[in-house]
């Protein structure tokens, strides 16, 4: 595998000048259909490290499973490979060649954002070439194999929980928004532990028309939303299925909800007002899987 030159460090790689990020829209229409729960305070803008995903250059992976995946991946390039002397015996006790460079914890920390727990191993890669919906999302008869399409969904940790678990239940892809999404990299990959190089991810300009394409490849969609009257379980299992999530909090937008065949919801407890977006994607799979 061919490493390039070292990169700059991350505080330095992040002080080119961008855009700023766009306000949202406060204009009459932009209703959501409520999946219960308290509305989320405002964000300030994002850190430099939490870009769209529509920016082309390299980013960083760390943790252990984050990074082996990547190593194992083809279609991953690799510009430099960190590790501790104990991550690198690690790799080798995987089957996994590389030649990392050897450094000391506190160097992989300057490295990386503030707080990020690399457990002693990070790889600087270009991101994934883009997966194309019609190719990418094609059912085959005979497979059970979900589409999960994530709606404004933007915190790292739940997208990444989202995506390990729809590894562990063989999902065929992620749609998510090609605006307003964080990269698959850094604490996102770290929670995903190695699934975005297992699970496609399919960036869509306008969620409601890739649901419309999905409906005419033989797909049926359905929308969690915490109003629901329909159960999870009330979903027909003769087509395969597009499971719809929305923001906690916000939940599906209008239109989102309005394209989907039908919306359903998770039975909980009149204690709770609803359930964590990647727990609620846990549940969901689980019962497409049986």
């Amino acid at each position: 595998m061919l490493f390039l030159p070292p990169p700059l460090l991350y505080g330095d790689a992040m002080n080119d000048k961008r855009p700023p990020a766009r306000k949202p829209s406060s204009k009459p229409g932009s209703k959501h259909i409520s999946a219960g729960g308290k509305p989320r305070p405002k964000k300030g803008p994002p850190h430099r490290h939490e870009r769209e995903l529509d920016e082309d250059r390299p980013v960083w992976l760390y943790g252990r499973h984050a990074v082996a995946a990547a190593l194992k991946n083809p279609d991953r390039k690799i510009h430099r490979l960190v590790a501790t002397l104990n991550a690198a015996q690690w790799l080798t006790d995987q089957g996994i060649e590389a030649t990392p460079d050897d450094l000391k914890p506190d160097a992989i920390d300057g490295m990386l954002p503030p707080g990020s727990v690399h457990q002693g191993l990070a790889a600087y890669v270009d991101e994934l070439p883009r997966a194309r919906l019609k190719e990418t999302c094609q059912p085959v008869a005979g497979e059970n194999r979900p589409v999960i399409v994530l709606d404004q969904v933007t915190d790292v940790h739940n997208i990444g929980a989202i995506f390990r678990t729809a590894a562990a239940f063989n999902a065929r892809a992620i749609i998510v928004q090609e605006r307003r999404t964080p990269p698959l990299a850094g604490a996102l990959a770290k929670a995903a532990a190695g699934a975005v190089d297992i699970v496609p991810c399919v960036q869509a300009v306008n969620i409601a028309r890739s649901l419309e394409a999905l409906k005419e490849m033989g797909y049926f969609c359905a929308g969690l939303a915490g109003e629901a009257v329909a159960l999870i379980a009330d979903m027909p299992k003769e087509k395969p299925v597009v499971l719809v999530m929305g923001a906690e909090g916000a939940g599906l937008r209008d239109l989102v909800g309005q394209t989907c065949d039908m919306l359903v919801r998770i039975p909980i407890s009149a204690e709770m007002d609803s359930l964590n977006v990647s727990n609620a994607a846990a549940i969901a799979l689980y019962e497409i899987a049986r």
